[in-house]
């Protein structure tokens, strides 16, 4: 009886071993798949923020991607600075003259970081016998106002040959200039591929600047977007391989819009094929502010740096009370550029004042720094505006861009061994 009962109790506890064991392996085969679904997409997010880094900084991209790249650029600048010797400390804005540029502290910002570039003294080729005699020459026309009076008439009066502006005023293009006295010469306007212009036209508002190579413009001097003009700048930023804009206006002044935002507050927004991405902006001071972006052509896969310079304390109507933030933000632009062939973007409202006030300064001082002995500032506006009607539109612009040149020529003459 004994025996008998024993074999079910057995029994038993056999099928009871089984079914632990059946219940191990199943739980054994769940986790497993679930571990492996893990590691699946563990894998596939890294390969997107790889293809994220490489292709570009899209929606879809942290801030992580954000600071990555920013320590990419600082890198590649480091890198081309070394040649050049030691920087100097990237918090502090220095100049050519103390009396041109104090400490700039920089204000952070959600997006930014200590920039990678970092102001260095003038350089010029002039020796001191011509810096004298070109600020002498200078002097003179800021101080004899009669002078400087008949030197403006004279300008009013002269007319640029050949002048049509026929493509500019065609009906189909009017409403893409913010000012109808605004408009390019038809022999000097830049020209987009139309095939890819959303509205199947070659035309937008903007200039080419030839400053002695015809093959290469130093610059496009351009009106600030408007709001169905945006796709076509960065077309044109794009076809001309652009990396610095120098934007001369405020948003809005006065309770006027003097040019649209055309680009993200944060993140990316895409304007037709253009990507475009703020990496960074950092407020280096009252007078002007620096933001960095990525741009990337969504048809090509192709991805570009680029830099917006946004002066801030020239207003509409008249002229910065002093030259030297101009001078400042002047310096700060050229260390970016240094070493580029492509056009430098000018833009204020209208692309005519403030913007041909910037680039005859510039030009000027330029000429200067590569050794030319003789300046005739109004000989150099007169050949900006054979390219472009209205540049520099008043007589206190045209003596702002003297009073600034002749400073300028003062700091350079401190810096030089005496």
């Amino acid at each position: 009886m004994l025996k008998n009962e024993a074999l079910p109790v057995a029994k038993r506890m056999q099928e009871g071993t089984q079914w632990v064991f059946l219940t191990f392996v199943g739980v054994a085969c769940v986790g497993g798949l679930l571990v492996g679904s893990l590691t699946i997409a563990c894998l596939r997010s890294h390969a997107r923020q790889l293809a994220s880094g490489k292709l570009g900084l899209g929606p879809e991209a942290g801030s992580d991607t954000h600071y990555a790249y920013q320590d990419l650029c600082r890198q590649h600048m480091a890198a081309k600075s070394s040649s050049g010797g030691a920087g100097t400390d990237t918090s502090r804005v220095s100049s050519a003259s103390s009396q041109f540029s104090d400490a700039a502290q920089p204000s952070p910002s959600s997006h930014s970081s200590t920039p990678s570039w970092c102001e260095e003294p003038a350089q010029s080729n002039m020796d001191i016998s011509t810096g004298h005699m070109i600020l002498a020459y200078m002097e003179d026309h800021v101080k004899n106002k009669d002078r400087l009076m008949k030197e403006w008439e004279a300008l009013c009066s002269y007319q640029a040959e050949p002048s049509t502006v026929s493509v500019a005023q065609s009906e189909s293009n009017l409403k893409k200039n913010r000012c109808p006295d605004a408009v390019p010469y038809d022999h000097s306007r830049v020209k987009l591929k139309a095939e890819i212009n959303p509205s199947r036209t070659d035309y937008i508002n903007a200039s080419t600047i030839i400053e002695h190579d015809p093959r290469m413009p130093a610059y496009i001097a351009t009106q600030g977007p408007l709001s169905h003009t945006i796709s076509d700048f960065w077309q044109m930023v794009w076809e001309n391989g652009c990396t610095v804009i120098v934007m001369m206006t405020a948003l809005v002044e006065d309770g006027e819009k003097q040019c649209d935002r055309y680009w993200p507050d944060e993140g990316s927004s895409l304007y037709h094929i253009y990507e475009v991405n703020l990496v960074s902006e950092h407020i280096w001071c009252n007078d002007f502010l620096v933001r960095s972006f990525y741009l990337k052509n969504v048809q090509t896969q192709e991805t570009r740096t680029l830099t917006q310079f946004h002066f801030l304390s020239w207003p509409a109507q008249g002229i910065p009370t002093s030259t030297r933030p101009l001078l400042d933000f002047r310096r700060k632009v050229n260390k970016c550029y240094r070493g580029r062939s492509c056009p430098i973007i000018v833009h204020c409202s209208d692309g005519t004042g403030r913007t041909g006030t910037y680039i005859l300064i510039d030009m000027v001082l330029n000429r200067m720094a590569k050794g030319v002995k003789e300046i005739d500032i109004a000989a150099t506006l007169e050949h900006i505006r054979d390219q472009r009607p209205g540049m520099v539109r008043t007589k206190d612009q045209f003596e702002f861009a003297l009073t600034a040149v002749a400073e300028e020529v003062n700091a350079i003459l401190k810096a030089l061994p005496q």
